[in-house]
């Protein structure tokens, strides 16, 4: 994760935010310089130094893409390319994704804002941009063959109009759609109100990322492109637990988490230790007489959810997928159910042919957190990530909120684990031997006794059928 002062000195170094009258004329006739990131940390927000003003987002796990001001119209350079992307440390992908990184940067920008994006492919095929959510002419929508021509490989298209409404949208190809995205081209686009809005809170952290997949075998690098729906990593802007940042606030901030789904399934999104009002999907923002508290929201294939909540219990808080597979790494779906199998014996005997053998699954599957089972190169373990008290056994779609009393403004930097009040953990009971338990063995199991239990011999008559022999 990365401070302000982090931030400046990356902004600095990718020469964020060009102004208008730093830039030639002739610079200005020009394609601006597309901005390259590979660095898989959270950036923090990028101030606008140009334009309008806005509150400005925090992409997990990535950054906002930097831009021009050219005679009062924002310009943006994107590069769709092939690209590295590290899942979480000791596995890296090659992904297809823009400026170097899968996903995308976040673009910003402002109700009204006239914005021109120049598209540069760099793939070995031709592409073209949707602009999913948008308001925009026809001829700007990026479905190649029926509102444009694809960008063919080596060239460069300008895609040009008006940001109508705030709002929270997604971009991606329309063009070989199921390889392009399996391949991680996606990226979040946030349209910003240019005055007060009466659905749209002002926030003082609001966080931003896309729910993607892969599936990538043990040892490969490259993820396979007709997988429906086995896929075995699940993840966060291309991250997988323990890679994805932790989201860090003060506590009572004001929070606002815009989740975006280019998967092929749905994911209900679970937060531990509050609850929150969906406040807006891509569609627009939720009037406040719509909403209701939650704590699990399911996000369809293609939608954006936008949640809102108030950080008021300091902690260390889960946030994750609740579709149990979805929080795993490397999985593979053809293992049985060995529970209650005894082995005795059999270890030793198999490993004089395979010497590295382990058991695996007789008492579930949390041994394989505690294991050093020799894994394929570039490749995750299934359940992983250490915790204050021992494994996490966790993996994919996983993260942690941390609330803290003194996180200042703008810092975004991980504080560590959660220093937990004396008397508030969960521990051991160490008083005297527990009474066992009593049953209810007059009911026949169950909660509430019969109400004449005695009258076992009930006659019962039963008209059978007089003719449709067979049935």
């Amino acid at each position: 994760m990365y401070s302000r002062r982090d931030l400046l000195k990356n902004v600095a170094a990718i020469a964020a935010g060009v102004s208008a009258a730093a830039v030639s004329r002739s610079a200005l006739a020009a394609i601006p310089e597309a901005v390259i990131q590979t660095s898989p940390n959270t950036m923090g927000p990028l101030q606008p130094n140009n334009g309008r003003d806005y509150n400005p987002v925090v992409t997990l796990n990535g950054w906002t893409l930097p831009w021009r001001m050219n005679q009062g119209i924002k310009e943006f350079h994107l590069v769709a390319e092939p690209v590295l992307r590290e899942i979480a440390p000791g596995m890296t992908a090659h992904l297809w994704g823009y400026n170097g990184q899968s996903p995308g940067p976040t673009i910003e920008v402002v109700e009204g804002d006239r914005v021109r994006i120049f598209v540069t492919n760099k793939l070995p095929e031709h592409t073209s941009v949707h602009w999913h959510g948008q308001r925009l002419p026809n001829g700007m929508d990026g479905v190649s063959g029926l509102t444009q021509k694809a960008i063919a490989p080596g060239k460069t298209y300008v895609y040009e109009f008006v940001a109508r409404r705030p709002g929270t949208f997604m971009y991606h190809p329309h063009a070989d759609e199921m390889v392009q995205m399996a391949m991680g081209m996606m990226g979040f686009w946030v349209t910003h109100p240019k005055e007060p809005h009466p659905h749209i809170a002002e926030v003082d952290r609001d966080f931003v990322f896309l729910l993607n997949a892969y599936d990538i075998d043990p040892g490969s690098y490259t993820p396979k492109i007709m997988t429906m729906l086995d896929f075995n990593l699940w993840t966060w802007n291309s991250r997988a637990f323990p890679g994805i940042d932790p989201l860090v606030v003060r506590t009572n901030d004001k929070v606002r988490i815009r989740v975006g789904n280019l998967t092929m399934t749905n994911h209900p999104i679970h937060l531990h230790g509050h609850e929150f009002t969906v406040t807006g999907t891509d569609g627009g923002p939720t009037p406040p007489g719509s909403r209701w508290p939650e704590v699990t929201a399911d996000i369809a294939v293609g939608q954006m959810r936008q949640l809102e909540f108030v950080a008021d219990e300091a902690g260390d808080w889960a946030f994750h997928c609740h579709k149990s597979h979805h929080t795993m790494n490397a999985m593979g779906h053809d293992l049985p159910n060995m529970i209650g199998v005894d082995h005795s014996g059999l270890t030793k005997k198999i490993q004089t042919l395979v010497p590295e053998y382990m058991v695996m699954g007789e008492r579930g599957m949390a041994d394989m957190t505690e294991m050093a089972m020799p894994l394929p190169d570039n490749t995750l373990p299934m359940m992983t990530g250490d915790g204050p008290f021992g494994s996490v056994e966790m993996g994919g779609m996983f993260s942690i909120l941390k609330v803290r009393d003194n996180q200042p403004a703008n810092n975004y930097q991980d504080p560590g684990w959660f220093e937990h009040p004396a008397g508030t953990v969960a521990s051991e009971w160490q008083g005297g031997e527990l009474a066992h338990p009593e049953r209810n063995g007059n009911s026949g199991g169950q909660s509430m006794p019969l109400k004449h239990q005695h009258q076992h011999n009930i006659e019962m008559k039963v008209r059978k059928p007089t003719s449709h022999d067979g049935h």
